[in-house]
């Protein structure tokens, strides 16, 4: 029997699978109360055959709080936590409550109220400084804890965790860069962690003996100064003592240079937190980060490094993702890619939670209406142009709603322009989501001709003969070439033919161009000439160079690249929880990029650029254009009013996101 889907018990509470969804900030919530969106989006993820959901973060009090998160700080919030309770629980999975305040990292401007903290440290993550907590308020606090965790019990959750991670309040007591206090909640580490073991023993208090209590700590805060798994391992013993039942390890903090959750982080890369903890405790430990296949999570489990695991974008992705490995059809899991482009980028704009793999993700209730009000209609034939991730969405989902759909394709595979996403280092994540579009469309019958250049002419002539009775245009995009002056006999590359191996390039690189894909170019580029992971791997276990030497070969390739932007900020049109960590990378391969410079001529000796009144020649031996794309929608143009039933999608329509194209093309596909 697979372990992962194995019976398990945390503390008192009887679980049909090890299993967990670990808490998401969703922002569905309204006023702090649970809404038709929370309830059924939870529905839907317990249905799918997870074991345990943590729901979370659910605020304590309202001056930690953040947008859009559920209430527990007044009784008036139990009747709607019954009501999601009751959902969950109605499909057979159970559920816990997350106590959440975020002390120093909540913001005035969402809350109303200075944000509190152990010591006036100013926030990375706000730009504020919080107002030192004084021992009376910091009493009030924990009594908020145990009155939240007594609400959570009267509304009929399982348990109750206390988030003592990523940053927030607890995390700020135990860390010595934030807690700076000269009182018994202050100075070595058994000091700094009185206040964080004095919330749990409230809460025991308050929820008695036999009411699970999960702890989630940070494995290793990632911040200079601050506390490593050395002290958290010191600081889950200590909570083991006061009655524990479970501690779920994650990584840093929010404000952390080390990436925790983007596409670049190698999946379970920070299991060995997890697995750290749980060699000094004997209660279950729950391993998470980046975990997003089943085959991993039970390599995990396998090997002794956990006893649970937890995902969270996963089960966003596809809240089916248990009961699909359960049936041995892990092929057709929908897979989370680390993008963070519906997510972790939603919420930093204050904007609910989306899936740029799920377009239903976060719309399960209104779907569920839609459902009943717009059924399918008769069985219609359509025909798609072009294989990329927008046709292949629609594709997908007309055929679900009962159409047969043919795709004419140009090339010899699909996936358009999810190749060029997935090409630079620590990005083919997106080549898996293009597999299971494809493979989701052999599976249900769609037909896909590859090889077809369509014209006007082909597809009005199938449309009058009665092959097709709709045509749906996703022909996507192509790159543009700026009205540069160009010296005669220069070959100027464009970004995407780069970037799928069609061209090679020199030693001097100059990339016009510093939005997403001129810095994608770039961080490929950088990376050229440096030591493979296995390589890198083999010198360093057998101690054949410094680590000094071992980085400087692992970050320094053979290429000088400089990337140009004729604009002010590098990558601004990358998500703000992806970009920081591409612009260090760009800095670690010591890519030099030049902003607000003007391309004036592009010459055999180099680049001729003018920066701040000032002009300059770069030497440069390949050029690559990186500076946009056009939409393809020659074929729309020409069809309009010669057929009835005609859409266009995706990058056809204009150029954007990937999130944009699927959820486009999902929107049209289960409109008929």
């Amino acid at each position: 029997m697979s372990l992962l889907f194995s019976p398990a018990q945390i503390g008192t509470l009887q679980l049909r699978n090890r299993l967990i969804m670990t808490p998401m900030h969703l922002g569905y919530s309204t006023k702090g109360e649970v809404n038709d969106q929370l309830v059924e989006f939870y529905r839907a993820r317990a249905r799918g055959g997870v074991g345990l959901i943590i729901v979370g973060g659910c605020g304590i009090d309202r001056i930690g709080n953040a947008f859009g998160m559920t209430q527990l700080d007044e009784d008036r919030f139990i009747p709607g936590l019954r009501r999601l309770v009751e959902a969950i629980h109605s499909e057979g999975a159970k559920t816990v409550a997350q106590l959440y305040q975020a002390g120093r990292y909540a913001h005035s401007a969402l809350t109303g109220q200075p944000s509190v903290a152990p010591s006036p440290i100013p926030s990375r993550l706000t730009r504020q400084t919080p107002v030192e907590l004084t021992q009376k308020k910091i009493y009030e606090v924990i009594a908020s804890f145990a009155n939240a965790a007594k609400r959570a019990q009267a509304s009929g959750f399982d348990g109750v965790e206390i988030i003592a991670s990523a940053g927030y309040l607890i995390s700020q007591f135990l860390s010595p860069v934030t807690n700076q206090r000269t009182d018994r909640y202050g100075g070595d580490l058994q000091a700094r962690m009185t206040f964080g073991l004095e919330v749990v023993e409230a809460v025991r208090e308050a929820v008695g003996l036999d009411f699970p209590i999960i702890v989630r700590i940070a494995g290793n805060d990632f911040v200079p100064g601050s506390n490593t798994n050395t002290e958290s391992r010191a600081f889950c013993q200590a909570l083991e003592k006061i009655g524990v039942n479970a501690l779920n390890v994650t990584g840093g903090w929010h404000e952390t240079q080390v990436p925790q959750l983007t596409m670049n982080v190698p999946p379970g890369a920070y299991v060995y937190l997890a697995s750290g903890i749980k060699q000094v405790v004997s209660i279950p430990v729950i391993a998470c980060n980046r975990i997003n296949t089943p085959e991993l999570a039970e390599s995990i489990l396998e090997e002794g490094k956990a006893d649970f695991i937890g995902m969270a974008r996963s089960l966003l992705a596809d809240p089916e993702l248990p009961v699909k490995a359960i049936r041995g059809d892990s092929l057709k899991i929908r897979p989370c890619i680390g993008c963070n482009q519906g997510c972790l980028d939603s919420i930093f704009q204050l904007k609910p939670v989306g899936c740029l793999v799920n377009a239903e993700a976060g719309r399960e209730a209104v779907l569920a209406e839609l459902a009943q009000t717009n059924p399918p209609t008769q069985t219609q034939r359509i025909l798609v142009i072009g294989a990329g991730a927008a046709g292949l969405e629609f594709a997908r989902v007309a055929t679900i709603r009962g159409h047969k759909v043919t795709i004419w394709e140009q090339n010899d595979q699909s996936g358009g322009q999810l190749a060029l996403a997935a090409a630079p280092p620590g990005r083919r994540d997106f080549l898996d989501f293009g597999s299971y579009l494809a493979n989701s469309c052999q599976d249900l019958g769609v037909i896909i001709q590859y090889n077809v250049k369509a014209t006007a002419e082909m597809i009005l002539s199938a449309v009058q003969n009665g092959e097709f009775e709709r045509v749906v245009i996703a022909t996507g995009a192509r790159p543009i070439a700026p009205s540069i002056t160009i010296e005669a006999g220069v070959e100027v590359l464009q970004a995407w033919d780069v970037l799928l191996g069609r061209k090679k390039t020199g030693k001097n690189v100059v990339v016009v161009g510093g939005g997403a894909v001129g810095v994608d170019t770039a961080l490929l580029l950088g990376e050229s000439g440096t030591l493979d992971n296995e390589t890198l791997r083999f010198l360093m276990v057998q101690n054949a160079e410094t680590d000094k030497e071992l980085y400087r070969l692992a970050t320094q390739g053979s290429k000088n690249v400089t990337v140009l932007e004729m604009g002010r900020g590098i990558g601004r049109d990358i998500g703000s929880s992806t970009r920081w960590s591409m612009l260090a990378d760009l800095k670690r391969h010591k890519v030099n990029c030049l902003e607000e410079s003007k391309v004036l001529e592009i010459r055999k000796d180099g680049v001729l650029v003018e920066n701040d009144g000032e002009q300059r020649v770069l030497p440069a031996d390949t050029v690559i254009l990186a500076v946009g794309s056009c939409s393809q929608n020659e074929l729309y143009t020409a069809l309009q009013g010669q057929i009835e039933n005609l859409s266009i999608i995706g990058d056809a329509v204009k150029p954007r996101k990937v999130l944009d194209a699927i959820h486009e093309a999902y929107a049209e596909g289960i409109k008929f």
